[in-house]
């Protein structure tokens, strides 16, 4: 309790006062008794006071004053026991809500350092097939032309390419030269989480909404908000996830997995495709709204056989950034290498480029850089097999079904495993299956290295 400036009676002053016969104040007396002088004076007229009558009558007005100056001062300086009670009580309810609020401000502070955590860790962890755009071809430049033209906006992309052609770097070129370039850029393989999952990771869940959910967790399109979320094969995304992103596409809001609660975001949605996703409409695995709402602005990434004037530069880019890796220097290129480079049609586009300049220049001498010529001769100058169900009415064989068929060969039919035909695709073995289901091909059919069409 703070210090009180109350003004003590003088003591002296209220000795002084007294009438005849007694002194009525003493200062070591503990208490005051009325004498029968006193009584006689407050019941006598003021006619019947004597001079020194009326000065004791005086003394006694005045004592009475100093009495009650007394008893202000004890009130003051020692408050009752309901006054305590109430300052501690009032002290407890603040100290109540100071601690509430710094729980509060505690979860907060661990919700965003979890979101910086994940969004970084994603970051570090993703490989990506090349840090900047390499290329001059007229292809390509048509396709950097219209990343140019939508990044400014916030209209949402659609990009659809063979496996391997580039489509992150595409949808990152777009994200860095927006208005939300500050911001995060969350990246989302729909085809590498469990189809029980992905509801969780993209909308994130509540404590307790499920086994194993012992926190509430955000989801991708928390961390992304005022940012951008690209949606890499978004085709495959199961019917009722596509019902839940359709709902934020056109509301802007989501429900947590196992929550009440709507939460507003405000993302840019940039989404990517192998798959052909007008025939998914047609058939019914892929909503037509969605189709619609995620199709605002088609980009469609070239394969690299179409890019034949960029493959020597792109040769070349590789060569240095593995070489600076492992120590080599590397002063030419055998004229071989460059031959077969030119001649392959690079069914696995740029990312099977990337994998086999890395492993030649593992096994190559410092100076000459050279590629194994096996690598390559398997469908090198070969006429790419057509299945005969899937071919399009321009004679070209379904672009995907060729991928598809090259990684069987090249894992000699193995589907799962490091080195099985998944890997080389980055998609799950029970996601090839359902192609190889779809597309009628069996995998027994490439344990030689040749593929042919399952007889029915």
């Amino acid at each position: 309790m703070g210090d009180h400036a109350v003004a003590f009676p003088d003591v002296n002053r209220l000795r002084r006062l007294s009438y005849p016969g007694r002194q009525i104040f003493q200062a070591d007396q503990p208490s005051i008794e009325e004498s029968s002088t006193t009584k006689s004076l407050k019941n006598a007229s003021p006619d019947e006071h004597s001079e020194d009558g009326c000065k004791s009558f005086a003394g006694i007005v005045e004592l009475e004053a100093a009495l009650l100056e007394i008893l202000e001062l004890v009130r003051t300086v020692a408050p009752t026991d309901s006054t305590i009670l109430r300052f501690n009580v009032n002290k407890e309810r603040e100290a109540r809500v100071a601690l509430e609020t710094a729980f509060q401000q505690i979860e907060a502070l661990k919700d965003q350092l979890y979101k910086e955590n994940l969004a970084l860790r994603d970051e570090v962890d993703r490989v990506s097939m090349f840090e900047e755009i390499v290329g001059t071809s007229q292809a390509l430049q048509a396709v950097l032309s219209r990343v140019i033209k939508v990044a400014p906006t916030d209209s949402g992309v659609l990009i659809t390419g063979e496996t391997g052609t580039g489509k992150e770097l595409i949808a990152r070129a777009i994200h860095k030269r927006s208005r939300r370039s500050e911001r995060a850029f969350v990246s989302v393989n729909c085809a590498a989480l469990a189809p029980s999952l992905i509801s969780s990771e993209l909308f994130g869940h509540e404590k307790g909404a499920f086994t194993g959910a012992t926190q509430r967790r955000p989801g991708r399109f928390e961390l992304a908000n005022a940012g951008t979320i690209f949606l890499d094969e978004v085709g495959e995304l199961p019917a009722d996830v596509q019902v839940a992103l359709l709902r934020v596409l056109q509301e802007r809001e989501f429900e947590r997995v196992g929550g009440t609660v709507s939460i507003k975001v405000d993302v840019r949605v940039i989404a990517a495709t192998n798959r052909n996703l007008e025939a998914a409409k047609a058939n019914g695995t892929f909503r037509s709204d969605l189709f619609y709402r995620l199709n605002v602005f088609p980009i469609e990434v070239p394969p690299l056989r179409e890019r034949k004037d960029d493959v020597l530069m792109l040769l070349e880019y590789f060569v240095h950034r593995y070489a600076k890796k492992v120590g080599k220097n590397f002063g030419k290129i055998n004229k071989r290498t460059l031959e077969l480079f030119r001649s392959y049609d690079w069914p696995g586009n740029i990312r099977e480029l990337q994998n086999v300049v890395e492993r030649s220049v593992i096994v190559s001498s410092d100076g000459v850089f050279g590629v194994d010529e096996a690598w390559l001769s398997r469908n090198a100058g070969q006429a790419p097999w057509r299945h005969p169900e899937v071919a399009n009415t321009d004679g070209h064989s379904n672009p995907e079904l060729q991928i598809i068929e090259a990684a069987l060969a090249e894992s000699r039919g193995r589907i799962s495993g490091p080195k099985g035909a998944a890997a080389k695709l980055q998609i799950p073995p029970s996601t090839l299956e359902s192609k190889l289901k779809k597309f009628k091909i069996s995998k027994n059919n490439f344990k030689f290295g040749q593929g042919c069409v399952l007889e029915s």
